[in-house]
């Protein structure tokens, strides 16, 4: 069983258009609501890969309502903990001639110490149950910035896999933690922890640096562009292949799935890097959110190009039960 965290859900208002012009009126638009959220993402991929998993997050007034309805329809199994305040939504307006998206996202919800306080209790229940938990996604508020960091501490004491995919203020606290993996876009790390990682030098430092806080794997992709990835104190540079991207919403979450997904199979390191970077590419190429067909990833395996960075490891079984 895999838990995700989310701690700030999204309600997504979708309008999808022939064609869009600003600043004027735009009719007859087809609306859909969707559930958002980083875990909210990586359940679903799970569900599409047949991974058995659950999500925990939070929900409140007539969008947490809905939010939930439409967890059922896609039978997203979730446990959720209702804040006094409306949870956050946002629009999204697609306009399918021109493959473009834009989003303008609602604020996000202040949870109370209270309501933090049975989302932790929730989660210490359900991480017994479970052998991989992913961390992921923003915090909304000061109040819900310690949630990561103590998930993480406790699943190293229960001996648990986790996988920490976060960004904002209390990114640092997350890595002092020590997650098992960790997953980020290069922005989110520099403007989090208000470092430069301009060049392959400085970004094989820092992987360093995380593999000296205990870390095993750390991934930093890049959107389209060549990224840096290390397991354990082995780094690599990985390429992806050129696509027609209608959508890169997600990706990230894709790939977290995949490094998940490999964990759960014993997959070798080589193999769960290769199906996350699948999984990523094949998101950007639609405008669903982390509904990608298993077949579809896996023709874009051999596609994914791995080249080792410094010094070399041979080829043996590194998955994890051998680690």
């Amino acid at each position: 069983m895999i838990l995700t965290v989310t701690l700030n859900p999204l309600l997504e208002r979708r309008f999808y258009f022939n064609s869009v012009v600003f600043n004027s009126e735009n009719k007859n638009g087809n609306k859909m609501l969707k559930a958002g959220g980083k875990g909210i993402n990586v359940s679903r991929q799970l569900n599409r890969l047949g991974v058995q998993n659950i999500a925990l997050t939070f929900t409140g007034g007539t969008n947490g309502k809905l939010f939930k309805e439409i967890l059922k329809n896609e039978e997203i199994n979730f446990s959720d903990v209702q804040t006094k305040e409306e949870m956050r939504d946002a629009a999204l307006i697609i306009n399918e001639k021109k493959n473009e998206l834009s989003t303008f996202f609602g604020k996000s919800i202040n949870v109370s110490e209270s309501e933090k306080n049975i989302f932790i209790t929730r989660l210490e229940k359900m991480m017994a149950n479970c052998e991989i938990v992913v961390f992921a996604g923003s915090s909304p508020c000061k109040e819900t910035d310690s949630v990561f960091p103590f998930g993480i501490e406790l699943a190293n004491s229960l001996d648990k896999i986790s996988i920490c995919d976060t960004y904002g203020d209390h990114l640092k606290d997350c890595i002092d933690a020590s997650p098992s993996v960790i997953h980020n876009n290069l922005d989110e790390i520099e403007n989090s922890l208000n470092i430069s990682l301009k060049d392959e030098k400085e970004t094989l430092h820092f992987l360093d640096q995380l593999y000296l806080k205990g870390i095993k794997q750390a991934f930093i992709t890049n959107g389209r562009k060549p990224f840096y990835v290390a397991n354990f104190d082995f780094h690599y540079k990985i390429s992806l292949p050129k696509i027609q991207a209608a959508d890169s919403t997600g990706s990230g979450d894709a790939f977290a799935t995949g490094i998940a997904y490999g964990w759960h199979n014993r997959l070798t390191f080589e193999e769960q890097l290769r199906f996350a970077a699948a999984l990523g590419v094949s998101n950007a190429q639609s405008f669903e959110t982390c509904n990608i067909n298993k077949a579809d990833a896996e023709n874009l395996l051999e596609k994914i190009k791995i080249e080792p960075v410094g010094k070399k490891i041979k080829k043996i079984n590194d998955s994890p039960d051998n680690k």
